[in-house]
């Protein structure tokens, strides 16, 4: 996969030395057309959105092809479909035509609404929790925006995805990312009522250990995570155990997992609100508690964000940034 990546990037960076050193007007014409018809999958659409015949279209897509000397449409009798390389040429044109239309708006002093397509990708805790509640009232205030999200947990390739943004757990170690942090999420400890009756409830780390504890195994490394504590003194430490309750790759199964009697789980506490507020968790070892977690969104250093990214990426920091409390969690048992 790292070897892909790195293909991708310098595959749009030969791209970028080839037009630098080619370029003419013609060819922006050009560019415009071959978007087009890759947005419609179709010569002939493309000529018929645009007011010209698909022959036009065709040879100026191949007069296109012949000057980077790759073929960027795979051609049958019914359709066109990009290749890999067409893909990575499409997501760079489009990006570059954004830019035009929006440095022409800014000239004639348009400042247009944001519109067009943002692209995200986010990983399954944060998109349920924390975007997806936020998408009706971002579409309200942008109703030229559409959303395109896509929730999961795997990494992404900016180029060969398309994607605009990623909102990921953690601090970002590609150097190629630009990263603006959106929050510091903070975690604690929670058992489900039932368990904490039959089981008590744990009040030092020796009582804790003696619990059954959930783990949740990170994907990246194929290791438990610990559990990240701070002591009543404030002294941080990370709370390492061996458990046979284990959950990979999805951690609400986790949240499933204590809110059905199962053990202790420790989970952010903005994901633990709703269970606590129905009587469904109870938070234990607050004594232990405060230490937190960051999320990033991140995008590619050489990328222009256009106005409707941005209009999203400040909807999103606005809405969950630091100046906003962290759902608070604890509640008695029954």
């Amino acid at each position: 996969m790292a070897s892909h990546k790195l293909e991708s990037w310098n595959y749009v960076h030969y791209l970028d030395e080839q037009m630098a050193r080619t370029f003419d007007p013609v060819q922006l014409g050009s560019i415009e057309l071959f978007c087009k018809a890759a947005e419609l999958g179709s010569f002939t659409g493309a000529a018929e959105a645009l007011g010209l015949t698909p022959a036009s279209v065709s040879r100026s897509i191949g007069r296109l092809e012949a000057r980077l000397g790759v073929r960027l449409f795979n051609r049958t009798t019914r359709s066109v479909k990009l290749t890999a390389g067409g893909e990575l040429y499409h997501a760079q044109c489009q990006q570059a035509l954004e830019q035009i239309a929006e440095a022409e708006r800014a000239l004639t002093g348009q400042q247009a609404e944001p519109k067009g397509l943002v692209r995200v990708s986010v990983g399954t805790v944060y998109g349920h929790h924390r975007v997806v509640p936020l998408l009706p009232g971002f579409m309200a205030a942008f109703p030229g925006v559409e959303v395109e999200l896509n929730v999961s947990n795997r990494n992404v390739d900016f180029v060969e995805d398309g994607y605009d943004l990623a909102i990921r757990l953690g601090e970002p170690r590609d150097s190629r990312l630009v990263s603006r942090k959106l929050e510091e999420a903070t975690v604690g400890i929670f058992g489900a009522p039932a368990y904490l009756r039959r089981r008590g409830e744990p009040g030092t780390l020796d009582e804790l250990r003696q619990h059954d504890l959930i783990q949740f195994v990170l994907p990246s490394t194929g290791r438990p995570m610990p559990w990240i504590l701070r002591t009543p003194e404030g002294e941080d430490l990370d709370f390492g155990f061996r458990s046979r309750q284990r959950v990979h790759e999805d951690v609400l199964a986790g949240v499933g997992w204590a809110v059905a009697g199962g053990g202790l789980f420790q989970i952010y506490h903005f994901v633990a609100h709703a269970a606590v507020q129905a009587g469904q968790l109870v938070e234990v070892m607050a004594g232990h508690g405060g230490r937190s977690r960051p999320f990033h969104v991140l995008y590619p250093q050489n990328r222009h964000l256009s106005a409707r990214v941005r209009a999203f990426v400040d909807y999103l920091a606005e809405a969950v940034g630091p100046s906003k409390p962290q759902p608070a969690c604890r509640a008695g048992m029954d």
